[in-house]
């Protein structure tokens, strides 16, 4: 954009280069909405809006004209106020490169390492990763190899740690980002479509996309540096954004704007917190703080580091980490690098880069926030200067946290980190040592997360001159986070250590009081982290040599294996997915991308809070919102002829919005709709909801209630499963029972990166056009032609892609779609929502919990007879899909021959949330009770699992008893062979033997290792396409089914490029490139059905495989003529005879599968290995090892990230993910910051996976099968190695006791978190450990 001459005082800022400047902007927009609202670029994504999944990451460029000098750094746009980057340089994914000007380096190995999925994180990873190459480049390290940059590996995963997804399971990601780095192993990366396996490295890496260093991005422009020479401050008053350039300044400002006035103020430097403390009212005033040279000093001397309250907790970890000015402080120069150490854990990489250390231990002690930093500067002996008034107070930061919350007018100015040597409280012994150690238990190693507790220890200790021992000649304590109002030194324990010999008597005496003074307070979350963390520490020595090794953080080493086939090509080959170039670069479209059309308002759901009540009024706060609220839409407000109706299944209807009666909380009362997406969001936050309970029952909010209430859906007979054999023969065969053994089972999140989103746009005619990011656009379209009541042709919805579905975008899309057609057709304008976080967890439903109860009865081998089930399903409030999980979680059950199979499930009808299909929905939890009953049995008899597994597998005979006709012919039955690969593809035997020899060898950490088999029924639906070769030979292609992220359009491509290669033509050899595959659009095609269920790909590919079928028969006739005329034709040439002779280039079909394949068994097997802390509880997944049985593989590179993202998932719900709801039912988990997905350094840090090419089948779409869900199934084996190191810790754990306290038998709970853990490995473990070394002496 041409230079301009600035206007006094305005906000201007550069994005990708271009100028942007705003003569008005409320201060309280973010970067984000600007971006998305504002500008054309649209790559930075809103996901959680609290700066905890990385979707909306851009790169941020300063100016310093003195340095002649530009800091480039990462940032959360989501959380960054607009008027914070006045005179800066804004880069995002498109800045980076695009498909007009070529794609850059980081885009191309994204797609060729098949790092994008369903795409819509991609971006924020992609500025991540290009941050972090900036940095590096900036740095003195000697140069890189031509085409790599000077990251290390660690560096490059460590780039994109904070950034989440949910499609990839992350290795692919990992390798796209470790392909840049100096030291990395080329030969270690994982399968891409740069180069095949055997080839040279030399080969490899010339056909790498090549990183020119050089010729890197300039991320500040001329024009600005210009701007900034001229030295024009932002006019404050225009934009009510202060910028005080002293501390005099702020002093001032603060007496003028003092709050008592009404005045709002809001204090800031970064904005973060808001991430945490979300905004829910309106500043009238932003005072920024980073321009006040006290806040943002970093000064170092002989007495230690200060550090100014503005400093960035990146900028803090830099000087900590600093070489040259710690050589003046060489003592406690270990202890620096320890704080850094830890600092780095705290959040991710671009929260850090703009969060001030004054900011979080303000937060700490104005709002409690468990912060890390406190903990961490408390046990080092800080202090603190706070500006009161015109009062400067300098106090230790013990005093600072245990004072009344800071009032407005008092600000933290800076933090000083002595120097130990220089505090006078070191002896002078000249052979004493200083020792500092930090922890943190927290679910996440890399940060992102929030401690459930940390604790600091500095001590300086010497040798004992009269026995072999250690004395503590001064210690302190610090423990902070979850429990405890703020971080607190343990005074009482730090004098009792102090001048005493450590011993086991004098650490169990100190261990009892860290229980007596670290007490939790009443509500915390996980109180059995109370005092936990004493045990860890290096005081003594002799104690246990507790840091043996330590373990890789991230992701380590990879395998992948597959078999290529050519028979069907393209088909088959691991081609790049279709669009991933466009996903990187934040070009592809997703609906809250397309650009508002004119007058557009924005929706938000107010919904309720109350498990049943009626609705006596709904008022909307109007006056906070004078401009913004547009209506209040609900039930009333449907059309006369319409009906109230939101979503529909096979099974039933759900309301759009409640009547007069909520009966569930998180049920949609109305729908408020405003000039912007903020203000409909802050207008539903505020409205007021006038409940009644008068003539009302008590709500069922469990399935025993149900039961008692006799409340029930009904399952169609036709989809309830059938029993197999005789359960009291079975019974009576038995040489052993177990008699009425409980599992109870939660619910799972989707946690999609894009939320439920719709645009609705009133049409000529009484028309409407809705854009939905919806798994079943068709349905959608019927329920908001009922809603509306119009006609079915007066309604067209639209779904180009879903960013993330995984059945969530299925049936809960559906009232979204609708409830923004309702208001669009009442107020004639185009309404839009995109719901945010919490409102899209509280109101989408989820997997569904359920309550299990069995018997079983088995022989003394393990050979189990007879299997009885009572399970009651908690469905929620309306049908949904629930009808179809007794044959769901019968179907994945069936996995082993249970002699004799009976059961009684119940679906049942309760005041929840409706709940949904979620990926592999029933068979999920149909494969944990099948391994939870082996697990028991093995267990009852003190057998080895892995045996009792064994035992237990299928014959085929017992195969085609249990699944009749699902089960194919004999040699489609290939678990067998894959139980006995997966062994030796994994060493499992030998593995077996070394995870013992280390339980034998290690006290405070055991291994558990486990192999598990999975059988998964899938069903092939009827799908409908449509294949158009246009003028000039490209080719348009339409099928039912949705692009997710699965891959489905990238397998249609192939599949239309190999059935219309039958046509011999020259120059067809890149028909692949000549498709395009176009979106659902509801009146274009109709049929389209669902896409659930893995098997859509599939049908979609034949349904495609049929049109080209007509279409060349169609041509064949035409191409023999004119061979003979011309001998050789060219494609392009023959197409245009073919349009000039008028044969029909469209054809469509509807393919319906054969009866006797329409349904099929997928077989796998994974072995898992972990590692369990038991000191704190922390899981790290060592290895995975899996095969997985996909047939003929369409394409086996998007078949391989199926299957590692779905494993992944998986182990969300069996490690991480609770989905907690209070006691009305109401869920409570909130967003990143309590809800916790998989992240890169979560995931095995040793990930193998073999797809297996088994043999051909006729009948199924040339041979493939899926891979969307039934992976997810094998992340079991991680939670049954979890359960056999915690059986190992528990073993020990008795032999360190006198009486017999743990029963052998123990129920791990899903999820297993880091608590969870912890409390079966035992909460006194050290105290047993102590007491029985006590006693030993």
């Amino acid at each position: 954009m041409a230079e301009t001459e600035t206007r006094s005082g305005t906000l201007v800022f550069a994005v990708n280069g271009e100028r942007f400047e705003l003569p008005t902007i409320d201060p309280s927009t973010t970067l984000l909405e600007f971006l998305r609202s504002q500008t054309r670029f649209k790559s930075a994504k809103l996901s959680c809006g609290e700066g905890g999944c990385g979707a909306c990451v851009v790169l941020l460029s300063k100016y310093d004209p003195v340095l002649d000098k530009v800091e480039d750094f990462t940032i959360s746009s989501c959380l960054t106020l607009l008027c914070s980057i006045n005179k800066c340089s804004i880069t995002t994914s498109e800045g980076l490169g695009n498909s007009k000007q070529g794609f850059h380096t980081i885009h191309q190995r994204f797609a060729g390492f098949h790092a994008s999925q369903c795409g819509f994180c991609t971006p924020g990873m992609c500025v991540s990763l290009f941050g972090a190459l900036v940095n590096a480049e900036k740095s003195n390290r000697s140069e890189a190899p031509p085409g790599f940059s000077k990251l290390t590996v660690s560096e490059a995963e460590k780039a994109v740690a904070g950034n989440l997804c949910r499609c990839t399971g992350y290795r692919s990601i990992a390798d796209a980002c470790k392909s840049f780095a100096a030291d990395v192993d080329i030969e270690d990366l994982g399968l891409n479509s740069f180069w095949r396996k055997g080839e040279s490295k030399e080969e490899m890496v010339s056909k790498l996309p090549f990183y020119n260093r050089n010729g890197e991005i300039c991320t500040f422009p001329k024009f600005l540096k210009k701007e900034i020479r001229s030295g024009m401050s932002l006019d404050s008053k225009r934009y009510n954004w202060y910028s005080p350039a002293s501390v005099e300044e702020l002093q001032n400002l603060l007496k003028v704007y003092d709050t008592s006035k009404g005045t709002k103020i809001k204090v800031v430097v970064s904005n973060t917190g808001m991430g945490y403390y979300k905004e829910l009212e309106y500043y009238d005033r932003y005072i920024d703080l980073k321009y006040i040279p006290e806040l943002s000093i970093i000064r170092m001397d002989e007495t230690g580091f200060e550090i100014g309250a503005a400093v960035t907790i990146s900028k803090t970890i830099e000087a900590l980490n600093n070489e040259n000015q710690l050589e003046i402080l060489s003592r406690d120069e270990i202890m620096f690098k320890k704080l850094a150490n830890h600092m780095e854990k705290i959040a991710s990489v671009f929260i850090r880069n703009t969060a001030s250390v004054g900011g979080n231990l303000v937060m700490a002690q104005r709002k409690h926030f468990p912060s890390d930093i406190a903990t961490i500067l408390l046990a080092v002996g800080s202090t603190v200067v706070i500006l009161s008034g015109h009062q400067f107070e300098k106090i230790t930061l013990e005093e600072f946290l245990e004072r009344p919350p800071l009032d407005f007018s008092s600000v933290l100015i800076s933090v000083k980190i002595p120097n130990w040597a220089s505090i006078k409280k070191v002896s002078p012994e000249t052979n004493s040592i200083l020792l500092f150690e930090s922890y943190r238990a927290a679910p996440r190693p890399l940060g992102n997360a929030l401690p459930y507790l940390n604790a600091a220890f500095m001590a300086e200790v010497s040798p004992c001159v009269t026995s072999d021992g250690i004395m503590v000649n001064h210690c302190q304590l610090a423990f902070g986070a979850f429990g405890t109002k703020h971080a607190i030194r343990t005074r009482m324990v730090e004098e009792f250590l102090t001048g005493k010999l450590l011993s086991f008597d004098v650490l169990y005496e100190a261990v009892k009081l860290v229980r007596a003074t670290v007490v939790p307070e009443d509500g915390t979350a996980n109180p059995v982290y109370s005092a936990l963390f004493v045990k860890h520490s290096k005081l003594g020595q002799n104690f246990d040599q507790y840091h043996y090794n330590k373990m890789p953080t991230m992701l380590s080493s990879a395998k992948q294996v597959l078999e290529l086939s050519n028979r069907y090509y393209p088909v088959g080959e691991p081609i790049t997915k279709s669009g991933a170039a466009i996903q990187a670069s934040g070009e592809a479209v997703y609906v809250d991308d397309i650009p508002s059309p004119m007058n557009c308002l924005h929706g938000a759901f107010i919904y309720s809070t109350k498990p049943l009540a009626w609705v006596k009024s709904i008022q909307v706060n109007l006056k906070s919102h004078p401009d913004g609220v547009a209506a209040v839409i609900s039930f009333k407000d449907i059309p006369e002829l319409g009906e109230n109706i939101g979503a529909k299944s096979m099974f039933g209807t759900e309301l759009l919005f409640a009547d007069d009666l909520a009966q569930c909380a998180g049920q949609r009362l109305a729908f408020v709709v405003a000039d912007t997406q903020k203000h409909a969001d802050m207008a539903a936050n505020c409205a007021v909801v006038e409940y009644g309970m008068e003539d009302l029952e008590s709500p069922i909010l469990s399935v025993e209630e149900a039961v008692r209430r006799s409340s029930f859906f009904e399952v169609p007979p036709l989809l309830y499963p059938n029993p197999v054999g005789d359960i009291s023969k079975g019974m009576a065969e038995a040489d052993h029972k177990i008699i009425s053994a409980e599992i109870r089972l939660g619910s799972q999140y989707y946690f999609y990166m894009e939320y439920q989103t719709a645009l609705a746009v009133p049409d000529e005619d009484n028309c409407m056009v809705v854009y939905s990011s919806i798994q079943c656009p068709e349905s959608a379209h019927s329920v908001i032609a009922k809603c509306l009541g119009i006609p079915e042709h007066n309604v067209r919805v639209i779904t180009r892609r879903v960013g993330g579905g995984f059945g969530g975008k299925a049936i809960r899309a559906m009232p979204v779609a609708t409830a923004c057609a309702l208001a669009a057709y009442k107020l004639h304008r185009p309404v839009r929502m995109y719901l945010n976080r919490k409102t899209d967890m509280v109101v989408t439903g989820g997997r569904h919990p359920m309550k299990i109860t069995y018997t079983v009865g088995f022989k003394s081998d393990g050979k189990v007879t007879a299997l009885q089930l009572d399970i009651l399903i908690n469905a929620g409030i309306s049908e949904d899909i629930s009808p179809v999980m007794p044959h769901n979680i019968c179907n994945a059950l069936k996995k082993y021959d249970w002699g004799a199979l009976s059961f009684d499930i119940k679906v049942c009808k309760t005041n929840y949330t409706s709940k949904s299909a979620m990926r592999a929905p029933g068979e999920v939890q149909g494969s944990f009770i099948a391994e939870a009953v082996i697990e028991h049995v093995a267990s009852t008899l003190s057998l080895e699992v892995d045996s009792v597994r064994n035992v237990n597998l299928h014959t085929y005979n017992s195969l085609k008893l249990f699944y009749q006709n699902s089960a194919g012919e004999h040699l489609e039955y290939t678990l067998p062979s894959i139980w006995n690969k997966v062994a030796v593809f994994s060493s499992f035997n030998q593995r077996v033997e070394m995870v013992d020899e280390f339980n034998r060898c290690n006290k405070w950490k055991k291994r558990g290792i486990s192999r598990v088999p999975i059988v998964h029924g899938v069903l092939v639906r009827s799908t409908p396409g449509r294949v158009s070769i246009l003028n000039d030979g490209s080719i348009v292609v339409e099928v039912g089914g949705i692009e997710l992220g699965q891959g489905l359009w990238t397998k249609v491509k192939q599949m239309a490029a190999f059935a219309l290669s039958s046509i011999q033509c020259n120059g067809d050899g890149d028909l692949l490139d000549k498709v395009r595959v176009i979106q659902a659009d509801t009146l274009s095609l109709i049929q389209g059905g669902f896409t659930a269920g893995s098997t859509t790909s599939e049908s979609s590919c034949e349904a495609v495989r049929l049109c080209c079928n007509i279409l060349v028969e169609r041509l064949t006739p035409l191409k023999e003529r004119l061979q003979e005329k011309m001998g050789t034709i060219q494609w392009e040439t023959f197409i245009f005879q073919a349009y000039m002779q008028s044969v029909n280039l469209s054809a469509s079909s509807f393919y319906v599968p054969d009866v006797s394949s329409s349904s099929y068994l997928n077989y796998g097997a994974a072995v898992s290995e972990v590692e369990v802390n038991l000191l704190t509880g922390e899981t790290t997944i060592l290895q995975v090892d899996i095969i997985y049985d996909c047939g003929q593989s369409l394409n086996p590179s998007v078949d391989l990230g199926q299957i590692e993202g779905a494993f992944v998932q998986g182990i969300g719900l069996f490690m991480s993910e609770e989905y907690l709801a209070n006691s009305d039912g109401l869920v409570v988990a909130e967003g990143t910051w309590t809800y916790k997905i998989p992240s890169m350094d979560t995931i095995p840090k040793r990930f193998n996976v073999e797809i297996l090419n088994s043999g051909h089948h006729e009948k199924r779409v040339l041979s493939s099968k899926a891979s969307g869900e039934p992976p997810l199934l094998l992340a079991v084996s991680v939670h049954n190695a979890t359960r056999a190191a915690i059986k190992e810790a528990r073993k020990q754990l008795l032999s360190w006791s006198s009486k017999d306290e743990l029963p052998s038998t123990f129920h791990l709970d899903v999820p297993a978190t880091m608590p969870v853990v912890k409390e079966l490995c035992g909460l006194d473990i050290v105290e047993r450990y102590l007491e029985w070394n006590i006693g030993k002496k």
